[in-house]
């Protein structure tokens, strides 16, 4: 874990500028990208900040980056394989996987075991991923976080070639298979709650009327994907 103080802002920043190749303006916001929620502070009463809003900002940035470049990559591919490589990319163990990489597991600042199983750290790295993300297009704008994401992150860590071959929509994977054994599929979707009053959702999937998974994401269709990838390697279907 890293322990934040003054006297540690120049290591912190000097590490923050090896991640993203730019230095750092406003460190607050990058210190506030790694702290996760088991460590949220009280900002105003009844309000407390985390890495959350930065992530939700994060994420939006992100999707737009890679459409676009996916866009410019692939100019004679269709929207189903446009979609299908994005939400590859951008899903959460991907994310997890390429924060890994850069060095954040090093920066991020929790209470508790991020090893656990619990919901809360199952996706630690990758929510720090997007919130740096966020935290770098509010210090330095679009243009410098789609350079960051682009030679810092996709180019250098991402087999392109490797997930276009491996590239499944889970959801449609799993009603597929459910008509084909002509079992019972339900999604069940629903947002949970949040002490930062932030929006999350929760997929949960039923087979036969019994439960195979959960999945979660900041919106409904990654909640889905994410609960139907599980579903897929449980029933072996991948």
């Amino acid at each position: 874990m890293f322990f934040f103080s003054k006297s540690k802002n120049r290591a912190y920043s000097n590490a923050i500028n090896r991640i993203t190749g730019q230095s750092p303006k406003n460190l607050d916001l990058y210190h506030l990208a790694m702290r996760h929620t088991s460590v949220a502070k009280e900002k105003r009463k009844g309000f407390l900040e985390s890495n959350e809003r930065l992530e939700y900002l994060g994420d939006a940035v992100l999707g737009m980056v890679v459409a676009e470049y996916l866009f410019n990559k692939y100019p004679f591919k269709d929207e189903g394989f446009l979609t299908e490589v994005r939400s590859r990319l951008v899903n959460r163990e991907h994310l997890n996987q390429l924060a890994k990489k850069i060095g954040l597991s090093d920066l991020i600042e929790y209470s508790g075991s991020p090893k656990g199983n619990t919901l809360s750290f199952k996706s630690i790295y990758g929510d720090a991923l997007e919130a740096l993300i966020g935290a770098c297009y509010l210090d330095k704008g679009y243009k410098k976080t789609k350079i960051f994401i682009l030679k810092k992150l996709l180019i250098p860590h991402v087999d392109l070639d490797l997930i276009i071959s491996t590239t499944t929509n889970f959801k449609s994977k799993i009603i597929e298979w459910s008509q084909k054994e002509n079992r019972n599929l339900i999604f069940e979707v629903n947002e949970i709650s949040n002490n930062n009053h932030f929006k999350k959702f929760e997929a949960v999937i039923l087979v036969d009327e019994k439960e195979v998974s959960k999945g979660q994401g900041l919106s409904k269709k990654k909640a889905e994907q994410n609960a139907a990838e599980k579903s897929c390697q449980i029933l072996n279907l991948i």
